[in-house]
């Protein structure tokens, strides 16, 4: 798996010192939400790419306590972070996922972290066989708004390091492409999490709670703001 260097070298941490902590209690919801939805009692759970482990740190406080938790991350900055959020059933490694020869779960996630990779066909296909299921978070960048605004998309590859563009179509289709079977997937609102983007997002939050109960799938092509959640086997 090829990695840029700025999660490895510090800058990411410098664009973004949380790492993001914030998010994680409202995407752990949104993991449960599609676990619980379709009926999974996962007991051994890992995420590919788990930054500062703080999604998988309230996934801990949120399902069975039989259920065992391993984060995998290559930033050591991020590491050095969820680290101390190990305990007897979570615990991290400061590892490339693709070099544990023997590792299988009852479910991976991968939770924004596709659109980081160079190569996420390659990626996908050499963790298939590595659990049951996977749970996918995918920011939909590809929408209306995004190509009339351009700074959008360069902000978002210098800032946080997006090398990819999706839709929900054009996530679904490659997952297919793949050989994966998509059991469920729903919108996530990352825009009414509550982060300052300013004046402008403000705005547009506007019309996508208007709209987005009578045309989602509309509303996400024009206005964005959403992400994919993907179960898939």
């Amino acid at each position: 798996m090829s990695i840029p260097g700025m999660y490895t070298d510090g800058e990411y941490l410098r664009h973004n010192p949380s790492w993001d902590i914030e998010d994680s209690p409202w995407k752990a919801g949104q993991i449960e939400k599609i676990i619980t939805k379709n009926g999974l009692h996962p007991k051994k759970i890992c995420e590919i790419g788990c930054g500062a482990g703080e999604i998988l740190k309230t996934l801990q406080e949120m399902m069975l306590k039989d259920c065992t938790f391993t984060g995998y991350e290559i930033s050591p900055q991020a590491y050095s972070i969820c680290k101390e959020k190990e305990n007897e059933s979570l615990h991290f490694r400061l590892m490339d996922f693709l070099e544990e020869e023997d590792a299988f779960f009852d479910l991976i996630l991968l939770i924004d972290v596709i659109e980081h990779l160079e190569d996420y066909f390659s990626f996908l296909r050499e963790i298939k066989d590595k659990s049951e299921y996977k749970i996918l978070h995918i920011p939909l960048e590809f929408f209306a708004l995004a190509a009339l605004y351009h700074n959008f998309t360069i902000n978002q590859r210098k800032n946080v390091g997006h090398l990819h563009s999706f839709s929900k179509d054009t996530a679904i289709l490659m997952l297919e492409e793949l050989d994966y079977k998509v059991i469920d997937y729903f919108y996530t609102p990352g825009f009414s999490i509550g982060r300052n983007y300013g004046l402008k997002d403000k705005l547009i939050s506007v019309p996508r709670r208007i709209f987005y109960p009578v045309a989602p799938d509309l509303t996400v092509r024009l206005f964005g703001g959403y992400s994919l959640m993907a179960l898939v086997k």
